[in-house]
């Protein structure tokens, strides 16, 4: 419960501090973001809440530019270096501020493996739950660059329900970049 605190606070100051910087002192409202599919590549530190299990997170994710209404799916598979794994997919909402900033809450179930079965940090269930929330710069070229917080937990579905968090730099490359002309 404590790390769902910190998290929600987290967003509360950030969101605040968007509000109130110089960078969006004419912007009253958010507006959807209008951008292109990205593929990113994210580097993180895993657990620094609870501290059982840390270790650097590495993160790849497609990121489509199809809208279901004001949401665009997405899917993500994780690495931790403690032996962890996570895949997933759910749905994202990238929310423009200004004219460069991108505020993305995003939401996945994801299935969790534990290579070994000896970490302290049990989640519980192989069904587990990532909430994220990024801020990003989006560069002319329209790529990304921006920090988020991750909260994961089952939700209270399996026997037990640590939860744990990560914090990542990530990096969002539009996939027009990858197409050969």
């Amino acid at each position: 419960m404590r790390s769902r605190a910190l998290i929600w606070l987290a967003a509360i100051i950030v969101l605040s501090s968007l509000q109130t910087s110089r960078a969006f002192a004419d912007v009253s409202t958010f507006t959807l973001a209008k951008d292109p599919a990205y593929v990113t590549i994210s580097g993180g530190y895993f657990d620094y809440v609870r501290g059982n299990d840390t270790g650097a997170e590495i993160s790849l994710e497609y990121r489509s530019d199809y809208e279901l209404g004001w949401f665009k799916p997405f899917a993500h598979g994780a690495y931790v270096t403690n032996g962890m794994t996570f895949l997933g997919a759910g749905l994202l909402l990238d929310l423009q501020v200004g004219d460069n900033w991108i505020v993305q809450p995003s939401f996945a179930p994801t299935w969790w493996r534990d290579k070994s079965g000896q970490f302290d940090l049990d989640l519980g269930s192989a069904l587990e739950f990532r909430s994220r929330l990024e801020v990003a710069y989006r560069f002319e070229n329209k790529f990304r660059l921006g920090v988020s917080i991750t909260h994961t937990s089952n939700a209270s579905t399996g026997d037990t329900n640590p939860g744990t968090e990560a914090v990542m730099l990530n990096v969002s490359v539009p996939t027009s970049m990858f197409v050969l002309p």
